[in-house]
């Protein structure tokens, strides 16, 4: 069932703005009615909404009060509002507080609100919200909040929400805008295995994974195989890109092996527990012969790969791992470790009822989607668009 169809909007409102306007001209209601003809009582029945003018009564009084009929009297669309399910929290209000900024999207059969400061620092101040939650009391994730929307609902089935950590997501957006749909990609910045769970929680609609295992050499497929069951999902490259350590420019702390950072002086910045930065640390930590607890700054948790290139440039740490395109945004140097691939995760019925879905991965694969993300630097896109079996057969 559709978002439009869970709630059908509701008739509009008429606004009644005579009043106003007969007092901010100086007349009183007998005076007005003089001069259009009308009683006093037909005048104030009006303006307490009890009755509602003619067109031929509606101009009188417009030429009465030197305006137009718009300035009297007027159509306004009521509230449109939505009931869905919250991800991530909107704390209590307080006294004075603005209404919170929510985005809101269709996964499946549930409508799912999630507060737009969960994008970021930067994104929250860039991407519109699709509505405002105006319930006073604190809401925690899973609970019900009912939504005002501010966009056109039809719009909104049309997003795609994507869960990992490849900021480009957002160009897949811009290039399936201009070539295709109305649709808005937003991502939501999660580590690996954060993504694989919002989307088997039915929270999002893809999930971006990069899970290299060391055993067999392969990415993504080892841990999807023993994570999803069954063979309801697509996998499709989005792109191979390089790991690896960021440092500051010119590698002041000399750092060159995993070794390293057991040095007293050498401070890491880390990734967050199912990330796929985190996993390629602690295999090569373990690989060296390193614990965790020799690493100074290994507590220290950040949520996206730019923020730890970010971190590193602002002097709060000396080392940590990330992708080259990071380090290059930020003017770091790079110190490679191992290629691996970036997977998106999408069920195979949500590519089926979603509008615009398919689309998504049509554009993934188009060459002037890949030419931009080649042109960030640190991507092969020489398998972009290509689809995983999870199962034989």
């Amino acid at each position: 069932m559709k978002l439009s169809e869970r709630n059908p909007e509701k008739p509009a409102q008429f606004s009644n703005r005579l009043k106003a306007i007969r007092t901010g001209r100086g007349h009183s209601q007998s005076n007005l009615a003089a001069r259009t003809g009308m009683t006093r009582q037909a005048i104030s029945a009006i303006e307490s909404n009890l009755y509602l003018p003619s067109t031929a009564v509606a101009l009188q009084l417009a030429t009465a009060l030197e305006c137009q009929v718009e300035d009297l009297f007027s159509l306004t669309p009521a509230e449109d509002l939505i009931e869905g399910v919250l991800v991530g929290q909107l704390f209590q209000a307080e006294p004075g507080d603005r209404p919170k900024r929510v985005k809101v999207s269709t996964v499946g059969k549930r409508t799912i609100v999630r507060p737009v400061t969960d994008l970021g620092e930067q994104l929250s101040f860039a991407i519109p919200a699709d509505g405002y939650v105006t319930e006073r009391d604190g809401k925690l994730s899973g609970n019900r909040v009912q939504v005002t929307l501010s966009r056109d609902r039809d719009e909104i089935e049309q997003d795609i929400s994507v869960a990992g950590c490849d900021p480009a997501i957002f160009l897949v957006g811009e290039h399936l805008r201009r070539h295709k749909d109305r649709t808005s990609v937003i991502g939501w910045m999660t580590g690996s295995m954060a993504a694989l769970q919002a989307l088997q929680r039915g929270e999002v609609h893809v999930a971006g994974v990069h899970l290299f295992d060391p055993t067999t050499g392969e990415s993504n497929l080892p841990f999807l195989k023993r994570a999803l069951k069954g063979s309801g999902y697509d996998v499709v490259t989005f792109a191979t890109w390089e790991e690896g350590f960021l440092v500051r420019s010119g590698n002041p702390k000399s750092i060159r092996t995993t070794a390293d950072l057991a040095e007293p002086l050498v401070t890491l910045v880390n990734r967050e527990e199912g990330s796929g930065a985190r996993l390629l640390l602690d295999q090569r930590l373990h690989a060296a012969g390193v614990q965790p607890k020799q690493v100074h700054g290994y507590d220290r948790i950040v949520s996206s790969h730019f923020a730890v290139a970010r971190t590193i440039a602002d002097r709060h740490a000396d080392v940590g791992i990330g992708i080259r395109s990071a380090a290059q945004q930020f003017n770091l140097d790079f110190i490679p470790l191992q290629a691996a691939r970036y997977d998106l995760v999408v069920p195979k019925a949500y590519l089926k009822s979603h509008p615009t879905l398919a689309h998504l991965f049509e554009t993934l694969a188009s060459l002037p989607f890949r030419n931009e993300i080649e042109a960030l630097g640190g991507y092969d896109t020489s398998e972009t668009g290509k689809i995983h079996a999870l199962r034989a057969g």
